[in-house]
């Protein structure tokens, strides 16, 4: 194990019906008015807007609204809401809705506070030193965004779907409340657990130093999603399944799985952030195409890692059986396994790749990731 220092300042508040408790938590931060985000007005109907609002008029709270978020979320969006904050003074962001409307927030919380383009912030030519608070109601679990210091947004114009990272994008308080995801169809229940599942094994399967205990930590969140997914496909109503889900997806990414190994790549990432950049395919179906070609191009670099995933996840001995039982068990819930299942055509991989590639030099990995290297990747899908 290497040497670590974690730190994580998210406050969690998780359980039935805590988004009532939203105001009152942020109260304390002296805060008068946010910025509300959200993605579908299904808030409004549904009545979560409505104890979401109660309980910031029940602070004294007041808010301006940005609605309209959606999935792989545009820069366009977030300079809509860049602009509404600094004109409507507010004071910090709250966001309601999954991973894609927290990202939004998050750039939003950073740009409102500069006078520069934030999509500098993405690709390296200004770096972050300040945000306003940041706090989330989440409706949907699989990215990870309630307790880290990450976002991804989609530049529309240069096809690029880039990420940011600070300190100063953490969320002050996320309220994780399990039956709020209840609305989550099947197809993105499916997306989510494999999204979850890819922030895992990036770093179980790249870092060259991977501790006993880490690697038990991400089996751990790989068996616990495999479980409550398939509970939830047959019973959506079955809330600790929901429970465990939602827990298992924020602690895939709040930096716990990987303290004391080497640093890793996000290679499964950084493809498929082409594919949702070119095609608009949601962000969890493009992983499930991606891993499975993936692990079997990169497998004898860790040959011994990917036998231990096939033994504790699957049962099974050897490592191309592990990697055929993932990719079943993905087009099992419903998630495509092949380009084609996402009508992208075997012609586009040259033009895949090459965005892929831009990505990778911007992340650090390109003398690994070449267009050469990640075209032999999307052939095996």
């Amino acid at each position: 194990m290497v040497d670590f220092i974690y730190h994580n300042p998210t406050k969690i508040v998780f359980g039935k019906n805590k988004e009532s408790l939203i105001g009152a938590e942020i109260a304390p931060f002296g805060v008068k008015k946010v910025l509300l985000c959200y993605g579908s007005e299904r808030i409004k109907s549904d009545g979560l807007y409505k104890k979401v609002t109660d309980s910031l008029v029940k602070e004294g709270i007041a808010w301006v609204e940005l609605g309209g978020v959606v999935s792989n979320p545009k820069l366009s969006k977030v300079k809509e809401g860049i602009a509404l904050a600094q004109k409507e003074h507010v004071e910090a962001i709250l966001a309601i809705g999954g991973g894609s409307v927290l990202d939004s927030s998050k750039t939003i919380a950073v740009g409102a506070l500069v006078k520069n383009d934030v999509w500098d912030f993405f690709i390296g030519k200004a770096a972050i030193e300040k945000a306003l608070p940041v706090f989330a109601v989440m409706t949907l679990a699989a990215t990870g965004s309630e307790m880290n210091g990450f976002a991804v947004v989609s530049n529309e114009e240069t096809k690029q779907k880039y990420s940011i990272h600070s300190e100063h994008i953490y969320p002050k308080v996320s309220i994780l409340n399990p039956e709020l995801t209840k609305s989550v169809p099947n197809d993105y229940l499916a997306y989510s657990a494999v999204d979850i599942i890819a922030h895992v094994i990036e770093g179980y399967f790249t870092a060259s130093t991977q501790p006993h205990f880490q690697s038990r930590m991400v089996e751990g969140i790989v068996k616990t999603v495999m479980e409550s997914t398939e509970i939830l496909l047959q019973n959506p109503e079955d809330y600790n399944a929901r429970a465990e889900f939602m827990w298992a997806a924020t602690q895939a990414l709040n930096g716990s799985t990987t303290a004391g190994t080497n640093p890793s790549g996000f290679p499964n990432h950084m493809i498929e952030h082409s594919l949702s950049a070119l095609f608009n395919i949601a962000h969890g179906a493009g992983l499930a195409i991606v891993i499975p070609a993936w692990m079997q191009w990169f497998k004898n670099q860790n040959h011994a890692q990917f036998e231990r995933f096939s033994k504790e996840i699957f049962g099974l001995n050897s490592v191309d059986e592990g990697i055929l039982a993932l990719k079943n068990w993905f087009a099992k819930i419903g998630a495509p396994v092949y380009l084609e299942e996402a009508s992208i055509s075997k012609n586009e991989i040259s033009a895949i790749a090459e965005n892929a590639a831009q990505t990778a030099v911007v992340w650090g990995m390109n003398a690994v990731y070449t267009k050469r290297a990640i075209e032999d990747i999307l052939h095996n899908a």
